[in-house]
């Protein structure tokens, strides 16, 4: 079940990770890439989480909040290396 409600935390985050980085045209876009990257800054987040703090984020906000952390992070990762 904690999968499942990181994904949908990650679809979320997705879209608000995106809309604080929008990036340019040379990159790919669309709705898919945004909830691909929202689930993957989720699900890394919640692992490192999960990892090094030995528990859960702490209700829905952190979640989000770590979930979008993710997210950008990995829009940026992306960028870094997409040409």
């Amino acid at each position: 079940m904690d999968i499942v409600y990181l994904i949908v935390i990650g679809l979320l985050a997705g879209i608000i990770a995106k809309a604080l980085t929008p990036g340019t045209a040379k990159e790919p876009k669309g709705c898919l890439m945004t909830m691909a990257l929202g689930i993957a800054g989720s699900l890394l987040v919640g692992f490192i989480v999960r990892t090094f703090l030995g528990g859960g984020a702490g209700g829905f906000v952190p979640t989000l909040v770590g979930a979008t952390i993710g997210a950008i992070l990995l829009i940026l990762l992306m960028r870094k290396f997409w040409k």
